[in-house]
């Protein structure tokens, strides 16, 4: 166990993991940002949404950029994986795998989700080429008048495909072979939207020269596509938080109230773990409440307002 114990370890080295480093650094606190090396912003090819950077920035240069400010302001940034916290005496104990224990006053979970993804070959570069997209939020825009594929099923396939309207009136949604599950009211939203549904499963990835130009169905169609995105949805990183018994939406994400707390005293989130929208943007302001959140809360138990 640390000694004595960190005001606050950050489990997360993503945008918002590490946007609380750079509050709690400047807040001169004493804390450790635990980070697995696995932030779904290293995906990102090139984002045109995040404000400030009006020709786009790749998720690695941001998360780089994101190191470089946490550590001029001399944020300890350690790579390592939280398998479990429990709460004691000091706080919280913070587990790590093959690494012992950290005690903390207070921890910020800030882990993200894990994006459920189809089955195709070479899926991280289709992904880095923009042949495969996660989020119509962060990129519909580049896919304007494009023939896009949805791959997905049930109500949230739907509204995703629903939602991909906004740009492009070519839409097609793809089971893989599972059923639609919807019922009346939603065939009809489908089919006044123009949007198809193939409900067999995909058999054969179709390239043309360094991307997916084609999907080949069990019958045999060819259906021929710009873009892919997946609509699978995303499983939240919470196991680590499973001993504390957090309060957690339907989906498992944490929920969160005032300054980012969970419903457990001194345990914060913040970013695509906590039950809001998923966007860097979102969870940079996350960090930035319960980073304030964290440090007014320790200042009050020091005396110190």
């Amino acid at each position: 166990m640390s000694d004595p114990p960190f005001d606050c370890v950050v489990v997360g080295g993503g945008p918002a993991g590490l946007t609380a480093a750079i509050y709690l650094a400047r807040f001169r606190r004493r804390f450790l940002v635990v980070d697995a090396g696995a932030s779904r912003a290293s995906w990102i090819p090139l984002s045109h949404n995040h404000a400030g950077f009006p020709d786009g920035i790749a998720g690695t240069e941001l998360l780089a950029r994101m190191h470089t400010q946490a550590r001029r302001y001399g944020a300890r940034i350690e790579r390592g994986q939280v398998s479990a916290i429990h709460s004691d005496d000091a706080g919280f104990a913070v587990h790590l795998e093959g690494a012992g224990a950290l005690a903390a006053r207070t921890v910020l979970m800030a882990t993200g989700v894990i994006d459920v993804e189809p089955v195709l070959p070479d899926l991280f570069q289709a992904v880095q080429r923009g042949l495969v997209r996660h989020c119509p939020i962060c990129d519909g825009f580049e896919v304007t008048g494009h023939r896009i594929g949805v791959i997905g099923h049930g109500r949230g396939g739907l509204g995703e495909a629903l939602f991909l309207r906004t740009w492009s009136d070519a839409i097609t949604l793809l089971t893989l072979g599972e059923p639609m599950a919807l019922d009346e009211a939603d065939r009809r939203r489908m089919a006044d939207a123009g949007i198809r549904a193939v409900e067999e499963p995909v058999v054969e990835v179709h390239g043309e020269g360094s991307r997916i130009a084609a999907l080949t169905t069990a019958s045999g169609e060819r259906l021929a596509f710009d873009t892919l995105y997946s609509a699978l949805g995303a499983v939240p990183r919470v196991d680590p938080a499973r001993p504390l018994r957090p309060r957690c939406a339907a989906d498992g994400r944490l929920l969160a109230g005032d300054h980012q707390m969970t419903s457990v005293d001194g345990f914060y989130a913040a970013g695509d773990v906590v039950a809001d929208l998923n966007q860097i943007a979102v969870g940079m302001g996350h960090a930035a409440q319960a980073a304030t959140g964290i440090h007014r809360r320790l200042l009050q138990k020091e005396g110190r307002i």
